[in-house]
């Protein structure tokens, strides 16, 4: 099935911020740009919603980088870090993702994942069940093999990662192009670690 992309069609993107950040910090040791990722995923179609699934840490030193979502046209939705006993933390906006791209999908006409997590499988296939397209936007190499399949469109940030990361250098990338992808044990690993 081919996707479809033309200037009337009204899109979501909902930003699985912590996925991001961890795959870009793993796998090039950078951090990403998110008004270049928002882009990208738009074209030059009406973008309804960009929302960013955030944590608030004990620090709050977040602050800057919530002010720099919220200038290139991203609302914010945070939640704070659970701490449990043992000094466990989490951090997973999984369900509040999906129930967003459900009630989205009602409104548009595509909705824009921006994360690899396969997670996300059954509320794609829901959301398509309900005649809505819906495209993945994220860097390849971390991304759920099963998600990519899924979805109506793939955008692979590891094609052009200087577009989509802030100060990024060829030598820092770590890996190899033609390393397998570890999206299982990383995906498991991002979500349970907090904001920095």
């Amino acid at each position: 099935m081919g996707v479809i992309k033309h200037p009337e069609q009204r899109i979501a993107i909902l930003i699985d911020t912590q996925n991001l950040y961890h795959s870009a910090k793993n796998l090039y040791k950078s951090k990403v740009n998110f008004g270049a990722v928002i882009e990208a995923a738009a074209g030059d179609r009406k973008l309804i919603r960009a929302l960013s699934y955030v944590v608030n840490t004990e620090s709050g030193e977040e602050a800057p980088f919530f002010e720099a979502l919220e200038k290139v046209g991203i609302e914010i939705k945070t939640k704070d870090l659970q701490i449990f006993y043992g000094g466990a933390k989490k951090a997973d906006w999984d369900v509040g993702i999906a129930v967003d791209a459900i009630k989205l999908a009602q409104k548009v006409d595509a909705v824009i994942l921006a994360s690899g997590d396969g997670d996300f499988i059954p509320a794609v296939e829901y959301i398509q069940s309900l005649g809505c397209q819906v495209e993945v936007i994220t860097f390849g190499r971390s991304a759920s093999a099963g998600l990519r399949a899924a979805v109506d469109d793939f955008i692979d940030m590891d094609d052009d990662p200087k577009k989509f990361l802030i100060g990024y250098r060829p030598g820092k990338r770590s890996g190899h192009k033609n390393s397998k992808p570890a999206a299982k044990k990383e995906t498991k690993k991002m979500r349970s670690v907090g904001a920095d």
